[in-house]
Order: structure tokens, then C-alpha cells, then sequence
């Protein structure tokens, strides 16, 4: 391995999920500069859409997409161009 290529100013973060606003702690070296209050510490807060206990892969729930909705709107859309 390589020295001096790794980060050294790892500390405590929260990440918020938007999605269901499930917050977890965990080291990180991301920069931001929004905070977030947890049991009384604040913490640098990082924002995702998605996380493990909203992504359908960990969750078992899946969501139904409309595919012949989206085809009946596409064809809607450009049928003006059609000659």
C-alpha cells in the first residue's frame, strides 16, 4: 500500500435518508455544511435519496411502473411529428 494517499480527517457523520428520514452514524471525510442534532450531538448531516432501508433490494417492496402508460405518452408526445 501506498503512504500518504489515504484521508486522515475521518469523523462522525450522519446520514439522513430523504426518502423516510432514517438517520445513521457513521466515519466519513465528506464535506458539507449542513448539521444535524442526535441525541443531543450535532453532527455534519449528508443528505441521500436512497439508503439501505429504503432501496427495494433491502426492503422486499418493489414499485409497479406503468410501462404501457409511459409507451401511450410517448406516442401521444410525438405523434405531431409523425408524417
Amino acid at each position: 500500500m501506498k503512504k500518504g494517499i489515504h484521508p486522515e480527517n475521518y469523523r462522525m457523520v450522519a446520514f439522513k435518508d430523504m426518502s423516510n428520514e432514517d438517520v445513521f452514524l457513521t466515519r466519513s471525510t465528506a464535506n458539507t455544511k449542513d448539521t444535524l442534532e442526535v441525541d443531543g450531538v450535532e453532527y455534519p448531516l449528508i443528505k441521500l435519496e436512497i439508503s439501505r432501508t429504503s432501496h427495494p433490494f433491502y426492503t422486499g417492496k418493489s414499485k409497479l411502473v406503468d410501462t404501457a402508460g409511459r409507451i401511450d405518452k410517448f406516442k401521444t408526445k410525438y405523434a405531431k411529428f409523425k408524417k
